[in-house]
């Protein structure tokens, strides 16, 4: 049973035993100063607001496929997307028939 008290603040990043506050985590999608926004290569517009580019992310290369939106006249990227490291995106590619045919299958009924 919970008790209230400092154990559970301290236990829970509620302040350090130097009277500190616990450290600010950054948003998801923000990017740090050592990113680089600019490093993706757009490779397909696939809808108005949907593209496939492969870009450069904490050192691995990446294929994003996601969904964006405009502000400012600036086009940012939203968190719905996948990204996929590379050998998930061989595994995607050496299925791309097999999925094909599901698709297929699937339209036909």
């Amino acid at each position: 049973m919970w008790r209230k008290g400092s154990k559970r603040s301290k236990r829970f990043g509620g302040g350090g035993a130097g009277g500190e506050p616990p450290a600010k985590r950054q948003a998801a999608g923000k990017e740090t100063p050592s990113e680089d926004a600019d490093d993706s290569t757009v490779v397909a517009q696939i809808s108005k607001n949907k593209r496939v580019s492969v870009k450069s992310w904490n050192g691995k290369v990446m294929v994003d496929l996601r969904e964006f939106y405009v502000k400012d006249g600036k086009d940012l990227p939203t968190r719905k997307g996948i990204s996929l490291p590379i050998d998930q995106w061989k595994i995607l590619k050496d299925n791309i028939k097999a999925i094909d045919e599901a698709v297929k299958e699937k339209e036909n009924k």
